[in-house]
Order: structure tokens, then sequence, then C-alpha cells
């Protein structure tokens, strides 16, 4: 029994990790959004100039950041929950909720857009596929690969949340304080 509790906690741990990694990283690119779209602006009505490559590469900066930090806002509960009765609800509810969310919602969506997204990402790769705008980025294969890691940092971090319910549920007393502390206002 303690070694499966250990891998639970070993599991959560590396995934957690990994996830805060990339959302950290994913933070970064939130900064060049920024400054392109600022640059974008000026140059469109101070300069009267404007080139798609750039206008593409803010809407392009826009979707990664939202795919690849979705892993790190879900290890951050920061995703938009229907609060009918979780907030009040026991850590032991509360865990059967997150099972129940993880095993028959999440997973279950995110295996069927991996599924659909290979021939997608695959062809565009095949093609070395690019912007259909005149002058626009080159490498749309590329924004359109960030699906199925999207996909993958969603499952891990599910798989995380799953292991971190089932540690709440046998009582380690390690996640349920985490628990109790993430509830703090």
């Amino acid at each position: 029994m303690g070694e499966r509790v250990q891998a639970l906690r070993t599991l959560v741990k590396t995934v957690d990790w990994i996830n805060e990694w990339a959302g950290r990283g994913t933070a970064w690119l939130m900064l060049f959004m920024v400054l392109i779209s600022f640059a974008v602006v000026i140059f469109r009505y101070v300069f009267a100039l404007g080139w798609v490559w750039m206008q593409e590469s803010f809407v392009w900066l826009h979707g990664a950041v939202f795919m690849l930090g979705a892993g790190y806002t879900l290890l951050h509960n920061g995703h938009v929950r229907v609060d009918i009765f979780y907030r009040e609800a026991s850590d032991r509810l509360k865990a059967w909720v997150d099972i129940f969310g993880v095993v028959f919602l999440l997973t279950p969506m995110l295996l069927v857009v991996l599924y659909y997204s290979e021939g997608f990402v695959m062809r565009s790769w095949a093609r070395l596929e690019g912007s259909a705008e005149a002058g626009g980025l080159p490498g749309l294969y590329l924004l359109k690969t960030i699906i199925p890691i999207f996909c993958i940092l969603m499952l891990l971090q599910g798989a995380s949340l799953l292991a971190r319910s089932i540690l709440i549920l046998k009582g380690d007393k390690q996640y349920l304080q985490q628990s109790n502390l993430s509830e703090a206002p």
C-alpha cells in the first residue's frame, strides 16, 4: 500500500512540476504578445504602416498562450467551474467531484481532440503549411502542433488531479492540508 501512495505522490509532484514549468515559460509569451500588439497599433495609427505577419504573430501567440497555459491553469485551479456546491463541499466530496470530472469529462474530451488532431497536424507538417494570407507567417504547422501538446499537458494534469484526489480520499495529510490552504481567501 505504501508503494502505491508513494507512486501517486511522485506522479503528482512530477506532473505538477512539468505544468508549472510550462506555465511559467508560457507567461513569457504574453510579454511578446503585448509588445507585438503595441507595435502593431503604433505602426498602424502613428505611421500608417502594417504587416500581415506582425498581426498574425500576436494572434498566433494568443492561441499558443491559451493552449500551453491550460495545464498550468488547471494545476492552480484557475479554470471556470460551475460552483453550485463545490466551494462549500468537504474535501472528500471535492475529491469525488474531481475524479468524476477527470474520468468522465476531461479525459474523454481530450482523447477525442488528440485523436482528431493527429491527421490535421500531420497533413500540416507534410505540406510545411504556412499562413493562407499573402505576407503571412510561415510555420502554421508549428502552431497546429500545439494542439496535441495542449492535450498531453492537460491529460497529465488531469492524471495529477486524479492522483491527488485519490490521496485525499485515502486521508493523506499532505494533500488534505494543501486542499485546505487553497481555499483560503
